[in-house]
């Protein structure tokens, strides 16, 4: 385990069966989280939860819940959160995010890294407290035009992030492009 405590720890120290926000990804989003110390994060379709984890990381007095509903990610989830020296700070919700989400108490942010539904970004949105932020990110058109529409809704920064990533080519080295990701970050007023 790193004693990094700046964001985007190395991908590899997270457990995961690939289902990862990836660690450019990961730091974009904490940077929209921007955590401030003694809040609450929810991490919705948290995988392996590294979004709460690094959460909870950043401050002492930070928590998150982590809500998933695959059962061999979910133990995944408390392996990370028990190797990062979180446990007691992240509480790990089985479930469907939209079946979870009324019985959650209310955040001071919100990821949706997973599952990015206009009912679950509604709902989000609508138990922030005033100043809190929200950022979602996806990898697919459907939940882009769901991110679009909360983008004109609520305003905040819409943005699109590639990455390419060297590999061998022969005795050459080249970029393999990685799925682009759609970026949603607003903070409620």
């Amino acid at each position: 385990m790193s004693d990094q405590l700046s964001t985007g720890l190395p991908d590899d120290e997270f457990a995961s069966d690939g289902l990862l926000t990836k660690r450019v990804l990961r730091a974009a989003a904490l940077s929209g989280l921007a955590p401030s110390g003694d809040e609450l994060l929810w991490d919705l379709g948290a995988g392996s939860g590294s979004i709460g984890i690094e959460w909870c990381r950043l401050d002492a007095a930070n928590r998150a819940v982590a809500v998933e509903r695959n059962p061999e990610r979910l133990a995944r989830i408390a392996i990370n959160a028990e190797r990062h020296g979180v446990a007691e700070r992240l509480q790990i919700v089985p479930g469907s995010i939209a079946d979870v989400l009324p019985d959650l108490p209310a955040p001071d942010a919100v990821f949706v890294g997973g599952g990015v539904e206009a009912g679950v970004l509604d709902a989000s949105w609508a138990a922030l407290r005033t100043g809190g932020r929200l950022v979602a990110h996806s990898v697919t058109a459907d939940s882009d035009a769901v991110l679009l529409d909360a983008y004109r809704r609520h305003g905040g920064e819409l943005l699109r992030i590639g990455l390419e990533y060297a590999e061998p080519i022969g005795r050459f080295t080249g970029f393999r492009p990685a799925r682009t990701v759609t970026s949603w970050t607003a903070t409620k007023g």
